[in-house]
């Protein structure tokens, strides 16, 4: 855990928090974007998340990237620009 990371961290926290996942990788892409609309000096604004948790049993892809939009509203009103998500059940899970 790095301190000098304090969105991937809220992120982090926030998503295991809620969906008590299996599995949980939140990578900042945000150098990837530099020059682009929404990139910030020092990172922290793009994101990828990979979730695996039962939460999202019985769910279609556009609800579970809803109900971690709404776990992640603070942050997407504020440092976060963009968020891509795979969100996806243990019975889904790919090896």
């Amino acid at each position: 855990m790095s301190s000098n990371r304090p969105v991937k961290q809220a992120i982090t926290n926030k998503l295991r928090e809620t969906f008590a996942p299996e599995s949980l990788d939140v990578a900042d892409e945000s150098h990837l974007h530099e020059g682009h609309a929404g990139h910030a000096p020092g990172g922290e604004t793009h994101f990828r998340i990979y979730i695996v948790s039962p939460a999202f049993e019985g769910k279609s892809r556009i609800e579970r990237h809803r109900l971690i939009n709404a776990a992640l509203v603070e942050e997407l009103a504020g440092p976060v620009h963009a968020l891509a998500i795979s969100a996806q059940t243990p019975g889904e899970k790919k090896d």
